[in-house]
């Protein structure tokens, strides 16, 4: 509620003004004027009322989003650190050939968990752009289950090694960022180099691994015929899963380079505003 004597104050300089008005109206206009002035005072109420309450109850959903963000973003970090852990700790123990089996569940987990930014981004959440999201989280979904899951001839690959290293370094690095300064309003400079600096050799094995385990997968696709949708069909439509994997493959020669030149500019973006400040 508004205090009552910030009322009695907007309500004396309100009718101050009307009584020193020079040209009073005349007699059979004043019901008419009293309705009017109540009726303009009751929505300068309303109008004040509401502006009291709108600072509060931004501050509040300002306050959710941090703590929603902050526990969505250390979450996942948990996530990465496990598939992370598990990933070298299997290396040193048992080599390459059983990586994938140690850090499915904890990779589909942590993977799949990124489709909530991209909601997060349409619903204004956070800032980042979806158009730069979209692209990156797809082809991860679409390597993490479209090849690894539905292809186990794959997984004892060494580039499954090489991609889950690239990733989980990545995530957790940049989950640890938004997580801190999410909670504590800014994160620490040496977090902030890491976040826009360690791409620079994480993406290139990140994005070999990814294209190379598509390419190992192809033979596997033609053979299975796995996904694919032959004609005739009650849907009178056909699908290739082996063609669309080939367009797939095709993406990453634009989108890559792409992608890492978009990262570079962010790079060069945030380390400048850093030194600024």
């Amino acid at each position: 509620q508004l205090p009552v004597s910030f009322i009695k104050s907007v309500w004396r300089k309100f009718s101050g003004k009307i009584e020193q008005n020079p040209h009073p109206l005349p007699t059979h206009a004043v019901g008419a004027s009293n309705t009017q002035f109540l009726s303009l005072s009751l929505s300068l109420y309303i109008v004040l009322q509401a502006s009291f309450l709108r600072s509060p109850m931004a501050g509040f959903l300002s306050v959710l989003r941090r703590i929603y963000l902050t526990i969505y973003n250390w979450t996942v970090f948990v996530g990465w650190f496990q598939v992370l852990y598990l990933a070298l700790k299997t290396l040193k123990e048992s080599g390459h050939e059983h990586v994938y089996d140690a850090v499915e569940k904890p990779l589909q987990l942590a993977q799949t968990a990124a489709v909530l930014e991209i909601l997060h981004g349409l619903v204004g959440l956070v800032r980042s752009p979806v158009t730069a999201t979209l692209p990156q989280i797809s082809s991860r979904l679409y390597v993490t289950w479209g090849i690894l899951w539905s292809f186990p001839e794959t997984r004892t690959h060494i580039l499954v090694s090489s991609l889950v290293i690239s990733w989980s370094i990545t995530e957790i690095i940049r989950y640890s960022f938004f997580g801190t300064k999410e909670a504590f309003g800014s994160a620490p400079s040496w977090l902030l180099w890491l976040r826009y600096s360690t791409f620079l050799l994480l993406y290139p094995t990140g994005i070999t691994s990814e294209v190379g385990l598509i390419y190992i997968a192809l033979p596997y696709m033609k053979e299975s015929g796995k996904y694919c949708l032959w004609m005739p069909n009650k849907w009178n439509i056909s699908f290739d899963y082996y063609y669309a994997a080939n367009l797939a493959l095709g993406t990453y020669v634009p989108g890559s380079p792409h992608m890492y030149t978009y990262m570079l500019g962010q790079r060069k973006k945030a380390l400048s505003k850093s030194k600024r400040v």
